[in-house]
Formats: C-alpha cells, structure tokens, sequence
C-alpha cells in the first residue's frame, strides 16, 4: 500500500494537490493511504519548507508547486509498479 503525504496548511493549492492525488488513486485503483498534514510543526521534520509538499512513500516528491495530473500519475505509478519503491 502506498502512503502519500500532503503537506499544507489547508489553502487551495494544497486542497487541489489532495484532491488530484484522491483522483489519481481511485482512476487506478490504487490502494493507499492519503493524508493531508496540516501541523506547520511538522513541515520541517518532514523535509518541506515550501508548500504544497508532496511525499510518497517517506520520498519528497515535490514542494512549492502541484505537479500535473499526468506527472503525479507517472509517479504514482511508478511507486506502484516496483513494489514500494521509486524510479525516475
């Protein structure tokens, strides 16, 4: 299962990073766990210092930007084609 992390304090640009990850996990099929992490304590023990962040699997995937639908697709895809890991 994979486990993808939105890291935000609720604005818009990190409701749209949630809601495309939503999408792109249901299109697929996908079983994951998503969660929205709005603690600002926690960004930076999580490696984010500019939000929207983007983690999956404990990888920072992105900051600062919402990857289109078609990248975080080939992400997430990615993620679940090698079992859990990551290729680029």
């Amino acid at each position: 299962m994979l486990k993808i992390q939105v890291i935000g304090i609720g604005c818009p640009n990190c409701i749209k990073l949630k809601q495309l990850c939503d999408e792109v996990v249901s299109k697929h099929k996908i079983e994951a766990e998503i969660t929205h992490i709005t603690d600002i304590e926690l960004f930076g023990e999580l490696g984010i210092f500019i939000t929207p962040g983007l983690i999956v699997n404990g990888n920072i995937l992105s900051q600062g930007k919402i990857p289109t639908k078609s990248t975080l697709n080939h992400w997430i895809e990615n993620y679940t084609k090698v079992n859990n890991g990551f290729t680029n």
